[in-house]
């Protein structure tokens, strides 16, 4: 039999590269247990014991997501370590914005050819970010599928599932007028609007390599810079007491989409672009694209990557905590009223800088 020829390789597709990867995949992901993970249940799926004593009313809280075409930099410029980190980031972030603490993760690579150099990579900073998170990464999938994907590129998504007291859940309910909205810095970019950001760095005939005044490094550094995660300062505040009313995690669709997501109807959000200062790169791409304030808070986060909703009494001593922790926080805004009752949640802009 060792010397028929090995058909489903000549289709492209590589299963004993994939098993070997698979092995690498798990010395990886040991690094990122914690208590709770079931070890050596089956090879099939992975498992996980809820502490009821710490969670008597568990409410498990879910996500998915990927990172969009920020992955087509990370692909062009060969530089592949950060882009699970922001896989996690995006995922993890968005079951806190509910007060849940993440457990376990899992993720899917799916390319054309694979490439195990790149692959372990990724899984290692899906790793590197599950560490930040403090969840477990408890398996994943690499899918090697020839003809679906041009040679060099990948896709990948990620799943979270985290748990929240029913009691402790935040949902926004609470928010009320004039609380006030304090916004946590974001490292950059993170992992959203990129099919402008690519789109504007191709018309102005960026180099990866070249550097803009302001920039923190070369144009790949920008881009590539990996979304912040949020779990250890928000987790913290909630469990020292912090009555925080409502978060959200600035993605796709910017202040102006996200941060309504936690307002009750009849509310919106009274913001100041002079609030706080934007990195570098959202002028650059404001100028290049000859965008307004208030299009491009539609598109990137620009510089405000978390939001928490907060009594104004609370406020500085929820600032004052999370600064603490290392976090780069500043009240951006209040909560009025709508000028109808029935209006949806919306933000308002107080001025364009």
């Amino acid at each position: 039999m060792s010397g028929k020829r090995d058909l489903y390789r000549e289709a492209g597709v590589n299963v004993d590269l994939g098993n070997a990867l698979a092995k690498r995949y798990g010395q990886i992901a040991a690094g990122t247990m914690r208590p709770g993970v079931a070890a050596g249940i089956g090879g099939f799926a992975g498992g996980f014991r809820l502490d009821l004593q710490r969670y008597p009313k568990p409410l498990l809280v879910s996500g998915t997501d990927g990172v969009g075409t920020k992955l087509a930099v990370a692909q062009a410029t060969g530089r592949h370590s950060t882009i699970g980190i922001d896989c996690v980031a995006m995922c993890v972030n968005d079951i806190l914005c509910l007060g849940a603490e993440p457990l376990f993760f899992l993720d899917y690579l799916a390319t054309g050819k694979l490439d195990a150099d790149a692959a372990e990579a990724v899984v290692a900073g899906i790793a590197e970010g599950c560490k930040e998170a403090g969840c477990a990464l408890v398996g994943g999938e690499t899918a090697e599928m020839p003809g679906m994907y041009p040679a060099g590129a990948y896709d990948i998504a990620g799943f979270a599932v985290g748990v929240v007291n029913e009691d402790a859940v935040v949902d926004g309910s609470r928010i009320e007028r004039g609380d006030v909205v304090l916004g946590l810095a974001s490292n950059g970019l993170h992992s959203n609007g990129f099919s402008l950001v690519r789109r504007l760095v191709e018309q102005a005939g960026l180099r990866w390599e070249a550097r803009l005044p302001g920039w923190r490094g070369s144009v790949a550094d920008e881009l590539l810079r990996p979304t912040r995660i949020y779990v250890h300062s928000i987790l913290s505040a909630l469990q020292a007491g912090l009555p925080i009313k409502g978060m959200a995690h600035i993605t796709g669709g910017g202040l102006v989409d996200n941060l309504p997501r936690c307002l009750p109807q009849g509310l919106q959000a009274r913001l100041s672009f002079d609030a706080w200062e934007r990195h570098a790169v959202f002028d650059w791409l404001m100028r290049q694209g000859g965008m307004s304030l208030a299009a491009a808070a539609r598109v990137w986060n620009l510089g405000i990557g978390f939001t928490v909703v907060v009594a104004p009494q609370e406020a500085q001593r929820v600032a004052d905590f999370l600064t603490d922790l290392g976090e780069s926080v500043v009240p951006i805004g209040r909560i009025e009223a709508s000028p109808s009752a029935a209006a949806a949640p919306a933000v308002v802009w107080e001025a364009e800088g």
